[in-house]
């Protein structure tokens, strides 16, 4: 079985602006003077423990993405940490510089719970992302990944092991365990 919706409940228009909002100004006052706004408060759906990712584009480019994969903390103190991670601590990136700030883009993906998947063909690429995971060894893909990379689910799946877990490419052919979840992602590009 595969999730349908994230966490059964979706969040509306005024939810997803308060999480945008809360991210801009995040990202503004963290990386000009180190504090952090408050939490917006009043609202349960912003208050239940969620899964997040905060990814950061600039000009159209990755420019830093960092969530997690089980909830452990409040929708809105995940999202608030998740984009200080993204524009701070993605080692793939120098840290955001306030020169930045106004032309970053921010998206924000809630995620469902993850559902092991008994076989690669239950993976619906675009729909699903992924997390394979071996050992100690895991890596992870949201759904749009797959559908900008141009990727179909067996360039996807060979993508994830080798390049996000450290596996060989073969590894989700081998016994690694898969994965999969949804996601509500909205943008403040939108």
């Amino acid at each position: 079985m595969t999730p349908d919706s994230p966490h059964g409940d979706e969040l509306n228009a005024q939810q997803q602006g308060i999480l945008l909002d809360l991210a801009r100004e995040t990202i503004r006052r963290y990386v000009t003077t180190s504090e952090v706004p408050e939490l917006p408060g009043g609202d349960p759906a912003l208050e239940q423990e969620r899964a997040v990712f905060v990814t950061l584009h600039r000009n159209g480019q990755l420019r830093g993405c960092i969530g997690t994969l089980e909830p452990r903390e409040p929708l809105a103190a995940a999202v608030r940490s998740s984009v200080i991670s993204a524009a701070t601590q993605d080692p793939r990136f120098p840290p955001v510089s306030a020169e930045e700030v106004d032309e970053i883009e921010i998206e924000i993906s809630v995620l469902s719970p993850l559902q092991r998947v008994d076989s690669p063909e239950e993976i619906i690429v675009g729909k699903h992302g992924v997390m394979v995971a071996s050992g100690s060894r895991r890596g992870v893909y949201l759904p749009q990944v797959a559908p900008e990379q141009g990727w179909d689910r067996e360039t996807m799946l060979n993508s994830l092991c080798a390049h996000k877990a450290g596996l060989a490419p073969d590894s989700w052919q081998r016994g690694a365990d898969l994965y999969v979840f949804t996601t509500q992602t909205f943008s403040d590009a939108e």
